[in-house]
């Protein structure tokens, strides 16, 4: 009997050991998945740190790229514009000279005016890249482009590198905007004489193809379209770059040498056109950029902006309102030698009040766009509203 009690005693302080043993098992249990969720919670907020810690200083690297490009694209629009300014100021110069022949004074002149010309067009391409000006999509002769830009890229490549231009098609016209196509042309062409070391082979040829092939993933498109292939002899781009090379910023060249803006212009142009990009290279043995654009049917007659329109004299008043002062008595001398009367306004609130005063002795109206205070466009609404029978002629650059 003493036996059986003492084997039950013994079962039962077993029992009771196991039963302690589970419960500390379970607070053990569940210490640790308090410990577990507290850890979880803290490394979703460390991660979460990280990632916003991660995310300021790449935005802050991209800001200092963007900075870097820009002071670099600042520095070449200052070199080019110092250039252009250079040939107009020698005209000019020259221009004063008492004994000067006809025949060269017509030559500086023409000088002055294709200088300004070329300026007027590096405006238009650096304000559509601000996206500040619309594109405007003409329809015009690729191949006839080319060739007449033909003289200019032999400036942009230097005199050691050897320019070829392929005979041109009979019907090579697509609808694009033709600054920016001029300027996708020097891209390719600069980016071709810095991968040669300004010496070697640079050949440009346009051929039509019936389709647009499979680039970066996109499947063939129907066409026709008008190839136009830039190729150089230079130093390629290596195999891991091809896929980067149109990413804005991105640029293979050294510090100071490229802002790897001008390939992205390049790509953004031919996308924006319904067009696209190839690129064909090998390390050391060249490189071929294809730029593709739909060609379209020649347009009928004569191109509106070939005619040349006769001058119509003219008899007025114009009240002239711009805010720069030089433009604005340059505006005023040239119409008074066109036999107009003016008064020059330097602001539209100025404007108004003459207007308030006398608007019968004025014809017309010529205002700048851009002014402090009251805009162009506000002042002719106002005009408009309160004189309506007074014509406004909005310009500006």
């Amino acid at each position: 009997m003493l036996d059986i009690l003492a084997r039950q005693a013994a079962d039962l302080l077993e029992r009771t050991k196991s039963e302690e043993a589970l419960r500390d098992s379970e607070e053990r249990l569940r210490r640790s998945e308090a410990t577990l969720r507290q850890f979880n919670e803290t490394l979703e907020t460390r991660v979460q740190e990280r990632t916003n810690a991660l995310l300021e200083v790449e935005g802050q690297v991209r800001q200092m790229q963007k900075l870097d490009a820009i002071g670099q694209l600042t520095g070449g629009v200052a070199h080019d514009f110092n250039n252009l300014l250079t040939v107009i100021r020698s005209s000019a110069e020259l221009l004063r000279r008492p004994t000067l022949p006809e025949e060269r004074r017509v030559r500086y002149l023409d000088a002055i005016s294709d200088t300004a010309d070329r300026a007027a067009k590096l405006k238009a391409q650096l304000l559509a890249f601000a996206r500040r000006q619309a594109l405007k999509p003409v329809a015009f002769d690729a191949c006839e482009r080319i060739t007449g830009l033909a003289d200019m890229l032999r400036m942009v490549v230097g005199s050691r590198i050897h320019l070829s231009v392929a005979p041109c098609l009979s019907n090579c016209f697509v609808e694009a905007d033709a600054v920016q196509f001029e300027t996708a042309l020097v891209n390719l062409s600069a980016n071709a004489r810095d991968a040669m070391g300004g010496e070697g082979d640079l050949a440009i040829r346009a051929v039509e193809v019936p389709f647009l092939p499979s680039l970066r993933g996109n499947g063939p498109v129907e066409g026709p379209f008008i190839a136009v292939t830039v190729m150089d002899t230079g130093s390629g781009i290596a195999p891991e770059n091809l896929d980067r090379i149109f990413e804005p910023f991105f640029t293979t060249k050294a510090v100071g040498k490229g802002t790897g803006l001008g390939l992205s212009q390049v790509y953004g142009f031919a996308k924006q056109s319904g067009g696209d990009v190839g690129i064909e290279s090998r390390v050391g043995k060249g490189t071929a950029f294809t730029l593709y654009l739909p060609r379209v049917d020649a347009p009928a007659g004569v191109d509106a902006g070939d005619a040349v329109e006769p001058m119509i004299e003219m008899r007025g008043t114009i009240l002239i309102v711009e805010d720069n002062p030089d433009v604005g008595e340059f505006a005023k001398q040239l119409l008074d030698d066109l036999g107009f009367e003016t008064c020059l306004a330097t602001d539209g609130q100025r404007a108004l009040a003459i207007l308030e005063d006398r608007s019968r002795d004025f014809d017309f109206v010529f205002t700048d766009v851009v002014m402090p205070g009251i805009s162009g466009l506000e002042f002719g609404r106002r005009v408009r509203s309160r004189w309506p029978d007074l014509p406004v002629v909005l310009t500006s650059g």
